[in-house]
């Protein structure tokens, strides 16, 4: 670091030295008309010099990580941009001069008049030359203050950024002296940077309130104070009375009313602003920070107001009835306070840090801005769920009865209370940047997650008010387009799911590169064509933030293929005309699918690129090779069974002496289930490469077939006619194909006689064949028809008869 830090300082002091002899001819008597020979050669020197320290600090800004690297590169920045000034004011007296001299000479006279000596003609010539390079010097010279000037502004950035990614940094404990240190004792440039940024804002102040704009400055500052103390609440009325009026009986008017609070508290603070921020940016003399703090703060107070917004309407405090949560009355009282006093501590710190960012202070005044907020915030995130637990416990006490408190509820308040406390100790240990980067963390992901909630219910409300078969609008649909309740039903599904996907889907992507209001609506849809890229594997770095982006998607992504088949298989799917095997395998199909897209986007949040995996597929073919072949044939056997659907589930199959009915066809192997409710797991390569016996494969009939043996001096006719008649009396058999009876043996054992008959189901064969023999029997008895007797065969032995049937 010292010898990098020499190189500028060297050339510094040459580039003094150079300018030095200069400096002093600038006070140099004007009667000189050559002069300039000597300023070429100092300047000639100078450039190059103030250029090459340019260079270097480039050079070095792009290698430099540490906070005291930049601090020192923009200290160097800001003395080149200062040397370069020095040379741009020393040039411009010998331009001047030039300038005079060629003045004196005057213009060189028209062809054909007089004849200048060769004197005055090479003199104009010299001086010409030497106002063109001192002319192409100053140029240069304010080029490379430009050029500095930017690299300065660069360095600042990069510091807070460096500030911003480097969460595990150790900047000292909130308790310390160093971090009360701007409050107490500003340093002189912090202090100067305010203090001329505070007169940018009293100049725009004081012209607002002049003569010239006077009236129109006090028109907006009343109109913003109307809609910012009385626009929220003059609206509520008017859509209190109309709801009940307007819209049907319903769940529909609870989300109405709430999505209505969040956008009127976000529109009526926001445009309060914008009209106070119009007081000075109409103005033709405010001055450009000015004009983008104002843009920032108008940013800051949409992002505040739709967390209060939020928090008043899931909590519906004047409209108890109406509260979308289920949250009892005295707990909503209780928390009441603190949506507003949160987005208060947002709006106040966050302009302290856009401030800080605007004016360019010192790091230690941004460490205190951000450990500051970063307090208050985890304060009052641990204060709500600790005063929330106390008043559920007074209510048990006093005999209250509370709300059933969900599980996901619970895991809520246990996050938000436990994030508080990490908050808290990142303070008290020095980790300032840590305890930043989480706080807006949980301020990210509590707005997407509140807003995902609101906008959910009031779309599927949406759709349930709209389908809904007593409602004005579905009886239209009804009527118009000739549908039935079941099909309204189905629509109503369909469209709340294609619109909580899609919720899903922007919420997911909001809470992967939001980062405390920064992300708009355009870039998030920006997002969805960019979000394949990545570092590469090769030059990967976990940073914490690709990190969290990683986790979040891999627990989005999950709870979302969870939800949707969830929903598949037990809302859309069985509405529909698909069989149970088919909507199994479609369902089995695409949660498969949703498997391999959450695992490569996890892996895109990391920042892996899939061209450089070729390490990954070497080492899986080795494995292909030896030990995964059965895995992958087996799974490449399952993709095989759930498109070409040979067997499906619900199919009754035989294969290698097993029969059953198939349950499950899985990635790697099928549950057939048997007879006796035990499970048989099948490799799905056999049922592939076997032979497969699928008995209800083509909608396949049962076939009830009974054999009986009569003795020969019974009458065929009789007999057939009775079991033509039990059959034909059995409810299962079918008419067509008719029952039939068949003469298959004639024997000395007797009559064997065998009647068949048609079933809708092989499932049904073994019933239906039991019940038909108790009804043949009983006929048979009836009409006095024997089966044929066991023979008895007589062995004759010595002294010994031994008889045996």
């Amino acid at each position: 670091m010292r010898k990098m830090l020499k190189v500028p300082l060297l050339l510094a002091l040459l580039s003094c030295l150079m300018i030095t002899p200069f400096l002093s001819q600038a006070d140099d008597s004007p009667a000189q008309t050559d002069v300039e020979q000597p300023v070429k050669v100092n300047a000639n020197l100078a450039l190059p010099a103030l250029q090459k320290r340019l260079d270097t600090l480039k050079q070095q800004v792009s290698a430099a990580k540490a906070d005291k690297q930049f601090t020192t590169l923009n200290d160097e920045a800001q003395k080149l941009v200062s040397d370069a000034d020095k040379l741009g004011v020393a040039l411009a007296p010998q331009l001047t001069q030039v300038q005079a001299q060629l003045d004196v000479l005057g213009p060189p006279p028209a062809p054909g008049t007089l004849t200048e000596t060769p004197q005055v003609v090479s003199q104009r010539k010299q001086l010409n030359n030497s106002k063109t390079l001192l002319t192409t010097q100053i140029e240069q010279t304010k080029a490379i203050g430009v050029g500095a000037q930017n690299l300065s502004a660069q360095i600042f950035g990069l510091r807070r950024d460096a500030l911003k990614t480097q969460i595990a940094l150790n900047t000292g404990s909130i308790l310390g002296e160093k971090f009360w240190a701007p409050l107490i004792n500003p340093t002189e440039k912090d202090t100067a940077r305010f203090e001329d940024f505070g007169s940018q804002v009293s100049d725009a102040w004081d012209q607002a309130w002049s003569d010239e704009w006077r009236f129109g400055s006090g028109f907006c500052l009343l109109l913003a104070l109307i809609i910012g103390l009385f626009g929220r609440m003059a609206l509520d009325k008017p859509v209190g009375w109309m709801l009940p009026r307007w819209l049907p009986q319903g769940r529909f008017r609870r989300s109405f009313l709430a999505c209505f609070t969040t956008l009127s508290t976000m529109f009526t603070l926001g445009i309060s602003m914008q009209l106070l921020c119009h007081i000075f940016t109409r103005l033709p003399d405010t001055s450009q920070p000015v004009l983008e703090f104002a843009d920032q703060l108008v940013e800051l107070t949409y992002f505040s107001a739709i967390i209060a917004g939020l928090g008043i309407a899931l909590l519906s405090n004047s409209h108890p009835s109406w509260r979308l949560p289920g949250i009892a009355d005295s707990l909503a009282k209780t928390l009441g306070s603190f949506p507003a006093l949160l987005a208060t501590f947002i709006f106040i710190f966050g302009t302290l840090e856009q401030l800080n960012a605007l004016v360019g202070t010192s790091i230690a005044a941004t460490l205190f801005g951000n450990g500051l907020s970063a307090l208050l915030v985890a304060l009052n995130c641990l204060i709500a769920p600790v005063r929330v637990n106390r008043m559920r416990r007074k209510m048990r006490a006093d005999g209250e009865q509370t709300e059933a408190r969900s599980t996901i509820a619970g895991l809520i308040h246990l996050v938000i209370s436990l994030t508080a406390v990490v908050i808290l100790g990142a303070l008290l240990i020095g980790y300032i940047p840590l305890a930043r980067f989480v706080t807006f963390e949980l301020l990210w992901i509590g707005l997407v997650v509140s807003c995902l909630y609101l906008l959910i219910h009031f779309v599927v409300d949406l759709c349930e008010c709209v389908f809904s078969p007593s409602t004005q609008s579905g009886k239209i649909l009804k009527s118009t387009l000739s549908l039935n309740d079941r099909h309204l039903s189905l629509a109503a599904t369909l469209f709340s799911a294609v619109g909580k996907t899609s919720l899903l889907l922007m919420a997911a992507i909001a809470l992967l590169n939001g980062t405390f209001g920064t992300t708009t609506p355009v870039e998030l849809l920006k997002k969805i064509v960019d979000i394949w890229g990545g570092e590469g594997i090769g030059g990967i770095s976990i940073i914490p933030a690709h990190a969290m982006n990683a986790f979040l998607c891999l627990v989005v992504g999950w709870y979302i293929l969870r939800s949707t088949r969830r929903w598949l298989d037990n809302d859309f799917l069985p509405k529909t005309m698909m069989d149970r095997g088919l909507r199994a395998s479609l369902v089995t199909l695409f949660t498969n699918v949703g498997y391999v897209l959450i695992i490569m986007l996890t892996l895109s949040m990391l920042g892996i690129e899939w061209n450089k995996l070729a390490w990954i597929v070497s080492a899986l073919s080795v494995g292909i090779g030896f030990g995964l072949q059965e895995i992958v044939k087996n799974f490449i056997s399952g993709l095989i069974l759930l498109t070409e659907r040979p067997v499906k589930v619900g199919d009754l199959v035989s294969i290698s002496g097993v029969e059953g009915d198939i349950r499950r066809i899985n990635v790697r192997a099928t549950e057939i289930q048997l007879s006796d409710k035990s499970t048989v797991i099948v490799p799905n390569s056999q049922l592939i490469s076997q032979n497969v016996r699928n008995a209800t494969m083509g909608n396949a009939q049962g076939v009830a077939t009974i054999a009986l043996t009569f003795p020969l001096d019974i009458d065929p006719e009789q007999v057939r006619n009775l079991l033509l008649m039990a059959y034909t009396l059995h409810e299962s058999i079918l008419d067509a194909p008719a029952p039939s009876v068949s003469f298959k043996e004639l024997g000395p054992n007797g009559i064997v006689l065998s009647v068949t008959g048609y079933v809708n189901s092989p499932r049904m064969v073994s019933s239906t064949r039991s019940d038909l023999l108790y009804e043949i029997l009983k006929m048979l008895r009836e009409a006095g028809v024997s089966l044929s007797q066991t023979q008895t065969m007589i062995l004759e032995q010595p002294h010994k008869v031994v008889t045996e049937e």
